[in-house]
């Protein structure tokens, strides 16, 4: 495999580090290695700031919560939620996917595939349908249909819908997101990031990468600022916008082909490998101003 330094394009110094988590900055087993552990630490205390990008809830953050630093944010949820990890998850900013859209996705998506089952990622928690395959069930979810669970009698009263997620028991996979797209696509954001035919669908323009470009523009960070990473259909849009971005080496033949450079596998610290070369760059350029 060709050494991540050797494919790295041409960029500004970086600003902002921006990092999947599963298959990305996890390794297989969900920890996150010594190695990685101290490539973000002496990121942040080079005035590199480490956004986790992850489609992942806010309750499933405790695995890298102990590694975030001074801002403490993550972007989670695919980009439907902002979240401040030093405050327990609290969320700061949401984009969400407004209850008539997803009932309208819901619909459409059992026409053009039968056989799909559904459940609805809520700011409160994840409820399901009683066919959705037992992932990680939550023993405290609501379990109806998806337009029962979508339903609310005051509208706007309800809590906001993060995400909703369609799970086929046959299709495979990538076939399953084509048909959503091209079915639903004008309605709502569909992505995946599972091995399995499950779908992740959000409000419209909403995803990891324009909820990142929206937080950059706050700091003043540009997107060739930007080093990302990751290894899914999900992280594309965002890999595709940074300055520079990395497919994991055991990334979705889809994320190869869009990102700019590639580095090892989640199991071999390939974020780590790219983080220490970008501390070294940083450093250079520090000493090249004094």
């Amino acid at each position: 495999m060709t050494s991540p330094r050797t494919q790295r394009p041409a960029a500004r110094t970086p600003r902002l580090i921006a990092t999947d988590l599963d298959g990305t900055l996890l390794r297989d087993d969900k920890s996150v290695s010594e190695r990685t552990v101290a490539a973000l630490a002496a990121a942040e205390e080079a005035g590199v700031e480490v956004f986790f990008v992850t489609g992942r809830p806010a309750r499933w953050m405790d695995v890298v919560a102990d590694h975030v630093h001074g801002h403490g944010l993550a972007i989670c949820a695919n980009g439907a939620a902002v979240v401040d990890l030093h405050a327990g998850g609290t969320f700061l900013e949401v984009r969400p996917l407004e209850r008539e859209v997803a009932l309208a996705v819901v619909r459409t998506l059992r026409a053009a595939a039968p056989g799909t089952s559904f459940a609805v990622e809520l700011t409160t928690g994840i409820h399901y349908e009683p066919d959705y395959p037992p992932f990680f069930l939550d023993p405290g979810a609501t379990v109806a249909t998806a337009e029962k669970l979508l339903y609310e009698e005051a509208p706007g009263a309800a809590a906001p819908v993060l995400k909703l997620l369609a799970q086929h028991p046959e299709l495979d996979p990538d076939a399953f997101l084509t048909v959503a797209r091209t079915a639903a696509g004008e309605l709502a954001s569909f992505t995946r990031s599972s091995p399995t035919a499950l779908l992740e669908v959000s409000g419209l323009g909403v995803s990891k990468a324009s909820t990142l470009a929206l937080c950059c523009a706050e700091r003043g960070i540009s997107a060739d600022e930007v080093v990302a990473f990751g290894d899914m259909p999900n992280d594309i849009e965002m890999l595709r916008w940074a300055g520079r971005s990395y497919a994991m080496g055991n990334a979705h033949p889809d994320v190869l082909a869009a990102a700019s450079g590639r580095t090892a596998g989640n199991n071999e610290d390939g974020v780590a490998v790219v983080v220490e070369q970008v501390l070294e760059e940083v450093r250079a350029a520090s000493q090249a101003g004094a």
